[in-house]
């Protein structure tokens, strides 16, 4: 049931394309199809974005990327402890780079800083302040950040 809710409302989001009388060639594209948002975000991103909720639609997204660290770390911590544990340098529990060479170990310790940043300066503002008011600009801006962590994470060989 809740399957058949989602391609609906999937649906009912989508008909403005086909009730606007334009072109497929003059219709407009939806922000996250423009930015090339990840499609691993959960539906609920792109829902509280067309709803006009941006800082919680950014902090679902953020969540969401904690959730994969964890995921493929093994490990229970979450935030800013989970992202310098499960991405550092020396003995990391999620390898983006082999970590063999100066390089290698400047992008997974880089990587590690990008998502630790991201969970300090963008997701926990708006997980614990009541009124972060973001515009749907620097809200597609963070969901394209987001998108690059994800991506990064679908390079990760599976284990």
């Amino acid at each position: 049931m809740e399957n058949s809710l989602s391609v609906f409302e999937q649906i009912a989001r989508r008909a403005y394309l086909y009730t606007t009388g334009k072109r497929e060639s003059e219709r407009v594209l939806h922000p996250f199809d423009e930015r090339n948002i990840h499609q691993k975000l959960p539906a609920k991103v792109r829902n509280l974005f067309d709803d006009s909720h941006y800082g919680e639609a950014t902090f679902m997204a953020f969540k969401f990327v904690d959730k994969e660290i964890q995921r493929l770390s093994g490990a229970n911590e979450s935030g800013f402890k989970l992202m310098m544990n499960a991405l550092n340098d020396s003995s990391p529990l999620v390898q983006l780079t082999p970590c063999r060479t100066t390089t290698e170990k400047d992008e997974q310790k880089g990587f590690m800083f990008l998502f630790a940043g991201s969970v300090l300066a963008i997701r926990n503002p708006r997980g614990h302040e009541v009124d972060v008011g973001d515009s749907p600009d620097r809200c597609l801006d963070h969901l394209s950040l987001a998108s690059l962590l994800l991506r990064r994470l679908d390079e990760v060989p599976k284990s």
